[in-house]
């Protein structure tokens, strides 16, 4: 699609939106073309997604952002990490699925979901938010037992990114796959969209491998993945101020 093309169908959203009771005033382009991505570039359809996503911010994130303090249940394992900015400049949030428990509280878990996504794209604003930021997820199953599947969780978190975060997905990484999480993964992927699944790189080769550290970087990679930094819990992570 042309410039010329994507300014008509900015419009056409625009307009869209309105006529659903909506309003994209606080948005710019950027955003609005990742639900146009998103849809393949239809305007209506984009529109319609975008107002749920108004209305979802609302209800499930009513003060903009989910404090640590009703995630507490999830952040105490230990089991994300979110650990800089990749080469590309994407945040990398690091999932250490061994240290993972199917959640009780599928309301907290959520949450945590959220708190995670909103934190890590936040860590990447400089000064305000584009629109446009992604993120790298990297899902390392080495040494997961049976107790530690939790696809109902997997599924969770890919349906929010897609419905709720388009085109906020850069890649995930997944790591060290046993050979009794294939059947699991052959599940959870009926319920990604053909983009989304075209994101994820499962990493089982040299060649595979050698490419996740040269896409991170080892800057902002933990040693025990080839890289010289330390991990780093997300309560630990300062996000800077957002201008206006």
């Amino acid at each position: 699609m042309d410039k010329t093309q994507q300014i008509i169908a900015l419009t056409q959203l625009r307009k869209s939106v309105e006529k659903l009771g909506s309003s994209t005033e606080k948005y710019g382009d950027p955003t609005l073309v990742r639900f146009l991505i998103a849809r393949s570039m239809d305007p209506e359809k984009a529109a319609k997604m975008f107002a749920q996503w108004l209305k979802w911010r609302a209800a499930f994130v009513p003060n903009g952002s989910i404090p640590d303090s009703e995630v507490q249940d999830e952040l105490r394992p230990r089991k994300v990490f979110l650990q800089g900015l990749s080469r590309d400049g994407y945040p990398v949030l690091l999932v250490k699925a061994n240290k993972h428990f199917p959640s009780k509280d599928q309301l907290q878990f959520k949450k945590y979901v959220v708190h995670l996504l909103d934190k890590a794209i936040a860590s990447s604003f400089k000064g305000r938010e584009i629109g446009n930021e992604k993120l790298i997820a990297i899902l390392d199953l080495q040494q997961i037992a049976y107790k530690n599947i939790d696809a109902r969780g997997l599924i969770t978190g890919f349906q929010l990114l897609q419905a709720y975060y388009p085109e906020r997905l850069a890649k995930c990484f997944i790591l060290s796959m046993p050979w009794f999480f294939v059947s699991v993964w052959r599940m959870v992927s009926r319920f990604l969209e053909k983009a989304t699944l075209e994101k994820v790189v499962i990493v089982t080769s040299e060649e595979e491998r050698d490419f996740f550290v040269e896409e991170i970087g080892e800057e902002v990679l933990p040693e025990e993945y080839g890289g010289r930094a330390m991990l780093v819990a997300p309560e630990d992570v300062t996000v800077p101020p957002v201008e206006g």
